[in-house]
């Protein structure tokens, strides 16, 4: 009896040659390292090294922040990833009206220069990768980072990490937007113009897809949505003035692994399989390091129950599993009781010790691409691509990704998934265990984690200090400064003039506030409004 994947494709019972009758595999598989990528992006994949362990944490203050990264790379961590609240990502100080009762709740409040000092207080800039999930706000965030950096006498050819910066999912799925398409578009195309020259190694986007996952997109759709935003980024770009070969091998992508873990590494396959033609022939791409889809991933936080949450324990590893057998070149694994609370310590050292394990304890570091040539996987990469280009076809159809945000297209047909899943749980035709079976009368005793509500006030009142020591008069001279250059479109003026992330960068070092260099852009370019809210 055939069965349907979680994009609708048919999984057969058993496969034979019969699968891949029409499949190509000098052109389709090739070799690890090689286009089309389908194999892996390096030669050696994990033989060399595993993929870089990442735990996405912060929550409440800089300081409280600060001691889980100092805990997380005692646990054997090799990468920081750092989780915003909802002001921060809003661009909202913590004494905004707009901020109350959201202040460090889901991520660590960064309201100044003075709070990212202290967020890497005692962390080498120059030796840790760090990943940063913000997006609106991405590039102040960033430039915050790297006078933290200069602080410490690291230069910008010594960083490495990542921002995700991925504005159009937000329109899509997530909602922590500010600004209008347009000009978010332009800080984008700035930021990859200004980390050529000042932050070389830097990652300057990592597109996402986790986000369209979590609201309810098929693993089709995950890959075919995060594709077309990152042709409308590249189209932007190379607008701009840049050569495709000048910023390509620093795009990255952010993709979730879900516990269907056959379709799973099917999509990253195809996906790098897809990319890797789209920066070839659609936009000349010469660079191999241009053609490669690099990859993040999170295993998947909507799929943890807060009903006997142990189980999650279970499904992570799956997840990671997936993420691991995909390719991934970095991998964070939730904490097994981030359905109820933000992690607590014990649950985010087991989420390290659980990529330890595979990494250490498993065979799946020794040889490369180890589903290369199943019958089901290989038939299944096949499929996901077919599917996913039909699906990047439509985007194009309304005019690119932008176009179609606006007719409301990619968030209409993840809201229709969305619905179609929760009618199977309700209905008992997809099983979730301890949900809607194989549940349990009562539930354990847990402590979550809580975050103590008077940081708010704490937060104000280190801003209150701020204002009071800082130049009055340098912050206003530079927020006109960026205002003024925010006004003139994207190429105008001399280089470095034009370019906003200079002007950012000196108001942020005179001590203006991620609020403050916000309102100065609202003033110029307004907030987005979506068209489905009038």
């Amino acid at each position: 009896m055939t069965s349907e994947s979680e994009s609708g494709l048919p999984i057969e019972p058993v496969y034979g040659p019969s699968a891949l009758d029409g499949f190509d595999p000098p052109t389709e598989l090739g070799e690890p390292g090689s286009y089309p990528f389908t194999r892996g992006v390096y030669p050696t994949m994990y033989t060399a090294r595993p993929w870089t362990m990442r735990q996405y944490a912060g929550f409440a203050t800089a300081a409280e922040s600060n001691k889980r990264y100092h805990q997380l790379i005692d646990a054997g961590t090799t990468g920081l990833s750092v989780a915003f609240d909802l002001p921060t990502q809003m661009g909202h100080d913590s004494d905004s009206a707009m901020a109350h009762g959201e202040v460090g709740k889901v991520g660590v409040a960064i309201d100044s220069i003075e709070d990212m000092r202290t967020l890497f207080d005692g962390i080498p800039l120059g030796k840790v990768s760090t990943s940063m999930t913000i997006n609106a706000p991405a590039s102040i965030l960033l430039l915050l980072y790297q006078l933290v950096a200069e602080e410490q006498g690291i230069s910008g050819g010594e960083l490495t990490g990542t921002v995700q910066n991925d504005i159009l999912k937000e329109y899509i799925a997530r909602g922590t937007y500010i600004f209008p398409p347009k000009p978010s578009l332009r800080l984008i195309s700035d930021m990859f113009s200004y980390c050529q020259t000042e932050i070389p190694r830097w990652n300057t986007i990592s597109i996402s897809g986790y986000h369209m996952a979590e609201a309810g997109a098929t693993p089709v759709q995950e890959i075919a949505f995060t594709l077309a935003n990152a042709m409308e980024y590249v189209r932007t770009a190379v607008a701009s003035g840049l050569d495709v070969d000048s910023f390509g091998p620093r795009l990255s992508f952010f993709f979730v692994a879900r516990t269907t873990l056959l379709e799973e590494v099917a999509k990253f396959r195809a996906a790098r399989r897809i990319w890797a033609s789209i920066m070839r022939d659609e936009f000349g791409a010469k660079n191999p390091k241009s053609q490669m889809l690099r990859f993040h991933t999170q295993t998947a936080g909507v799929q943890l129950t807060a009903q006997q949450p142990e189980v999650n324990v279970v499904r992570v590893a799956i997840q990671a599993l997936a993420a691991v057998l995909g390719g991934t070149q970095s991998l964070h694994t939730n904490s097994f009781d981030e359905a109820i609370a933000l992690p607590s310590e014990r649950a985010a050292r087991l989420a390290v010790r659980t990529q330890q394990v595979i990494a250490h304890e498993s065979d799946l570091t020794a040889t490369v691409d180890p589903f290369a040539g199943s019958y089901a996987v290989e038939s299944l990469t096949s499929q996901v691509e077919e599917a996913a280009r039909a699906l990047i076809g439509r985007v194009e159809d309304f005019g690119g990704a932008v176009a179609a945000i606006e007719q409301g297209f990619q968030k209409a047909e993840i809201e229709k998934t969305a619905y179609h899943v929760a009618q199977q749980i309700e209905s008992g035709d997809r099983t979730v265990v301890g949900v809607n079976r194989f549940r349990t009368d009562g539930q354990e005793p847990y402590e979550p984690l809580r975050v103590d509500p008077s940081i708010e006030s704490a937060q104000a009142a280190r801003l209150a200090e701020l204002r009071a020591a800082r130049s009055g008069d340098d912050v206003r001279r530079h927020l006109d400064d960026l205002r003024r250059a925010a006004e003139k479109d994207a190429g105008e003026g001399v280089p470095g003039e034009a370019n906003l992330l200079y002007p950012l960068k000196d108001a942020l070092r005179a001590r203006a506030t991620v609020g403050e260099v916000c309102n100065a852009l609202r003033d110029v370019w307004g907030v987005y409004v979506p068209a489905d809210a009038y």
